[in-house]
């Protein structure tokens, strides 16, 4: 009787988060529907990480200027003259830069990815994060946040980000630190976190729950999590006097269709990145959908909405 209750169980189980493609376990799907995240170990090679390491580091050292991507230094080395990588910790919106691009056309993330969007895939968001040894003000801890509080396109449920760790990432160099399960809970208000020093838009929740409890997502080198834009995540600050570098992308269905976010608790986001980008290609007349085209390119299958 117990393997009969058992398959009724399943059978009753219903997925909102993940999609039947034969990829994925019951069991991975599950995971992944009860906490928001899942990690894949050892998904992508030695040899695509350090080719693209070795972009990282052209781009740092300006023998490669991307189309479009913003280099983001950290506000407390800005002023000093240090050799490149140990200035930059964010390259972001890295969609011309035909190297770095490759992970997020790798057919091995790609298949893992429509397990969370299906088959029509657009890459929308691309970070290669170079997060420093950290100063005492902790400038490099990415506070508590939702990634939906960035975008203005729906369904989450068919959004996924793909995040692989380039070096292994443990809690004295600041690996992700998720709180499972709030994927289910509705996007928070986000803003600067008071009395901290902070880089620009690294917005985190407001009014979060301290105590709430939180898993430190330990990764080797290739390993790599895909998890939720509602889920809760950040990252500590790195303690040690190498670098944690990563490189993630969060893909989207084609099938989404862009909002409005004005008088919404995204409006001040929506500010703040249409200043941001009006100021760095010197327009005045651009919204955020055109801000979010600019960075969509599709990966895989037909670009129906976005």
């Amino acid at each position: 009787p117990l393997p009969l209750f058992c398959s009724v169980v399943l059978m009753c189980f219903s997925f909102s988060y993940t999609l039947d493609n034969n990829l994925l376990t019951t069991e991975q799907r599950q995971f992944y529907e009860e906490n928001g995240y899942l990690v894949i170990r050892k998904l992508v090679s030695d040899e695509d990480i350090e080719r693209f390491r070795k972009e990282f580091i052209r781009i740092c050292n300006k023998e490669v200027k991307p189309l479009g991507a913003m280099i983001m230094k950290d506000q407390v080395l800005r002023s000093q003259s240090a050799p490149s990588e140990k200035t930059v910790n964010k390259v972001q919106d890295f969609q011309e830069d035909e190297e770095l691009f490759r992970y997020c056309t790798l057919p091995q993330v790609l298949k893992y990815v429509e397990c969370f969007t299906g088959p029509n895939i657009m890459a929308m968001h691309t970070m290669l994060i170079n997060k420093l040894p950290d100063s005492d003000k902790q400038t490099f801890r990415h506070p508590m946040h939702q990634d939906l509080h960035y975008f203005p396109f729906r369904p989450p449920e068919r959004i996924v980000c793909s995040w692989t760790a380039m070096e292994r990432a443990h809690r004295d160099n600041g690996c992700l630190v998720v709180l499972p399960g709030t994927h289910t809970e509705p996007l928070k208000p986000h803003g600067y976190p008071e009395g901290e020093s902070a880089n620009k838009l690294f917005h985190g929740i407001l009014d979060l729950e301290e105590n709430s409890p939180r898993v430190h997502v330990v990764m080797e080198k290739g390993d790599t999590v895909f998890f939720h834009p509602l889920l809760i995540h950040g990252s500590g600050v790195n303690k040690t006097s190498g670098f944690r570098k990563s490189i993630s992308c969060h893909f989207a269905s084609s099938e989404c269709h862009y909002i409005d976010v004005k008088n919404t608790v995204q409006e001040d986001i929506e500010k703040e990145t249409v200043e941001v980008a009006r100021a760095k290609f010197n327009v005045t007349s651009l919204d955020l959908k055109d801000i979010w085209s600019f960075r969509a390119r599709l990966v895989q299958g037909e670009r129906i909405n976005l």
